[in-house]
């Protein structure tokens, strides 16, 4: 996995106008059957690919932190939220939160989330690829393909198996 993780950004970089193009492709004819289709190619991808094993979000990008995020999670944490707050987040330029760090402060040496049942919503619904419409995230999606392996890899099939 190290391997593919090392030559990732570079293979997404290779890929980006073919993908802007297939997704401006998708935003203009989307096919009927879209959603089903991605959700089928999700499932067959995530079949094959082990989160555990690469965990690559968690070691370079952080989630965005909604307030229910920061409250379940402290509480969990038996800390208040504004401590919770002071101690792992920062507000970036957006007026979001987001982790002071990368890797995430709860990722353990095995890739386990310490807070998994109660992690940010962002975290629970990376990468995004079983959405509906995914031709409205295209360029989070497309970022995403330089992170994730899976990403990269629902796009790579999306690309030979939608048709117009």
């Amino acid at each position: 996995m190290q391997e593919r993780l090392l030559i990732l950004p570079k293979q997404a970089k290779d890929k980006a106008i073919e993908t802007k193009k297939f997704f401006n492709k998708l935003k203009k004819r989307a096919p009927k059957n879209l959603d089903t289709q991605v959700a089928q190619i999700h499932d067959e991808v995530f079949e094959e690919t082990s989160c555990m094993s690469c965990a690559n979000c968690c070691k370079t990008t952080g989630p965005l932190f909604t307030k229910q995020d920061i409250e379940r999670i402290s509480k969990y944490l038996g800390m208040k939220p504004a401590q919770f707050e002071q101690q792992y987040l920062r507000v970036d330029d957006d007026d979001d939160w987001v982790l002071k760090k990368t890797p995430c402060s709860f990722l353990a040496d095995d890739n386990a989330c310490t807070i998994y049942d109660f992690r940010p919503k962002a975290c629970r619904e990376f990468p995004h690829t079983d959405r509906k419409k995914i031709y409205q995230i295209a360029k989070l999606t497309q970022k995403n393909t330089a992170i994730c392996p899976a990403a990269f890899d629902i796009v790579e099939r999306m690309k030979t198996s939608i048709k117009f």
